[in-house]
């Protein structure tokens, strides 16, 4: 049960983290909004990579479980995030929703499937088979 608690507290704060940034830096988003999206994938990138790290401190990472828990993150970002933009005060649709911001969250899975590939291995544990390839 805490193991579940900590993934939950986790992929909140995954999703409120970068919500925080994007609503100060929403006025951004009129000047630019090319810069804006390009800013909030790059929040994302960087709270993917922080709460990885703090999640799977002090103890060693199995490669399945790293993408597991990243994967649930992006679903609990879906769940938190969804319903304020398709039924907030901007109406989204669910095609412009996953478009603009839903598969942006695919990067917390992305960034653990990368880190399993570099991250340095034990004598002896073998080889991912990303890193054989």
């Amino acid at each position: 049960m805490a193991l579940a608690m900590r993934v939950a507290v986790f992929g909140f704060l995954s999703w409120l983290i970068p919500f925080a940034v994007s609503f100060l830096a929403f006025p951004l988003k009129r000047l630019n909004a090319n810069l804006f999206e390009t800013l909030m994938s790059l929040v994302v990138v960087l709270t993917a990579g922080l709460l990885l790290r703090l999640y799977f401190r002090k103890r060693p990472v199995p490669g399945w479980e790293a993408v597991g828990v990243a994967a649930v993150w992006a679903v609990c970002n879906l769940l938190f995030d969804y319903p304020m933009f398709a039924y907030g005060p901007m109406r989204m649709t669910a095609a412009r929703y996953y478009a603009e911001i839903g598969l942006d969250y695919l990067i917390y899975p992305a960034v653990a499937l990368a880190a399993v590939g570099v991250r340095p291995r034990q004598p002896s544990q073998p080889a991912s088979p990303l890193v054989r390839m």
